[in-house]
């Protein structure tokens, strides 16, 4: 098996993806589009205006397509691809549903018996007051929709959950997304991101990471598109595993092979690990970002057997091995997430042992500089024997980034160096 791959997006999961295709004795050219100027140094990058543009380009390559992010899914490109007879690594429009509409994806839980916090929809101000009224404690407010991983508020009580609302639904802080709004109930406990590459009836799992959502230290601050992450997970087992794959996973990709969306690609849970045993809080239908770039640098296997697989429903029955740990540290421009401004020049040094340093929407001017898109903008990816010596060398290469306003957590892993 020989193939080009075509890489949709330009995060850090594309910049990761990229980097694991050209490890990859069984894969040709790579191209990634839009991509960014750190990927730009490892493939070609080219630009991209809609489905039909990538379907021309993939037949110009004869290449496998792996969609990253969620907006593409959404709107359908992978159906377009199939259409065309191209091989894609990515859900249809109807089965990335599961992470478009929470409030259908949790309608479906409900049904299929899966484990999930207690949560109300609701389409209006009227409406989400009336449950308020009758809320005690905390609540988390979530847009129905897209939200590019921030579309998700904590409210401390019933009043912050209705100022939450109105931001939301008068406001309009989501657009959109937020036209139905979910009241769910607030779980404790350590997150758990349980990713699977599937054909839409197997699946393989990649190693379980742990993401770190809150803007700042202790897990404070709004909700961001992930400010770190770290591999493989503590509380993850074979019996864990197993659980999942019979009670969650298997449950979910059955239903949506009977309702006629079967699901091909990267199957996505984020779980709260409760003392009540694990709740499933969301369904992503893609890899996650960050965690993509630590559970693929755990990876020991070559992949690109597995997105084949995925995309022509002959997903290979092996397991895939890993080792050792990652550590993966956010750097992102002043205001994130609410508002950042782009072109902070970014610079920094050479790069340690066992360290990467993966870009989100950078790019490259005329004169050489590179400059952030906002928001995001790199990302320290570690490896090593275990969790604190990964943790130690992606934080000593964060000391050698310098772009105006950065803001990065200080306590990625943390937990995992107690002795």
């Amino acid at each position: 098996m020989a193939v080009n791959a075509l890489v949709v997006g330009g995060g850090f999961r594309e910049h990761a993806l990229v980097r694991s295709l050209q490890r990859s004795p069984l894969v040709g050219r790579v191209v990634a589009a839009p991509g960014n100027a750190g990927i730009a140094e490892e493939a070609e990058c080219v630009a991209l205006s809609d489905a039909a543009a990538a379907a021309a380009l993939a037949r110009d390559l004869d290449a496998l397509v792996l969609i990253g992010p969620e907006g593409p899914l959404a709107a359908g490109w992978a159906d377009h691809l199939r259409s065309e007879g191209l091989l894609v690594c990515g859900p249809s429009r109807a089965a990335a549903r599961l992470e478009s509409s929470k409030a259908d994806t949790k309608a479906l839980m409900q049904r299929l018996g899966v484990p999930t916090a207690r949560s109300v929809t609701v389409p209006s101000l009227a409406d989400a007051d009336r449950v308020l009224d009758r809320w005690s404690g905390p609540v988390v407010v979530k847009a129905d929709g897209l939200a590019a991983g921030k579309g998700v508020i904590m409210a401390d009580d019933p009043a912050a959950g209705r100022a939450a609302v109105r931001q939301m639904m008068e406001g309009r802080r989501f657009g959109a997304a937020a036209d139905r709004v979910l009241l769910e109930e607030c779980l404790e406990g350590p997150e758990l991101s349980a990713m699977a590459i599937t054909d839409g009836r197997r699946l393989t799992w990649l190693p379980a990471t742990q993401d770190y959502k809150r803007l700042a230290d202790g897990g404070q601050g709004p909700n961001t598109g992930g400010m770190g992450a770290v591999g493989p997970h503590a509380l993850w087992t074979p019996t864990l595993a197993d659980w999942l794959s019979y009670q969650v996973f298997e449950p979910i990709l059955a239903e949506l092979a009977r309702e006629g969306r079967p699901f091909q690609g990267v199957l996505y849970a984020g779980l709260m690990m409760t003392p009540d045993g694990p709740r499933v809080l969301e369904w992503n239908a893609r890899l996650g970002d960050p965690e993509a770039a630590v559970a693929l640098a755990l990876v020991t296997d070559d992949l690109a057997p597995y997105w084949v697989g995925a995309a022509n429903g002959e997903l290979p029955h092996r397991p895939l091995a890993s080792a050792g740990a990652a550590v993966a540290v956010v750097m992102a421009a002043a205001g994130y997430p609410e508002r950042s401004e782009p072109g902070a020049p970014v610079t920094y040094g050479p790069l340690g042992d066992g360290v990467v340093m993966l870009h989100a929407g950078t790019r490259r001017l005329a004169d050489g500089r590179v400059v952030s898109g906002g928001g995001r903008t790199l990302a320290a990816v570690a490896s090593a024997a275990d969790a604190a010596q990964a943790r130690q060398r992606a934080y000593a290469e964060v000391a050698g980034v310098q772009f105006p306003g950065m803001m990065v957590r200080a306590d990625i892993a943390a937990e995992y160096c107690h002795s």
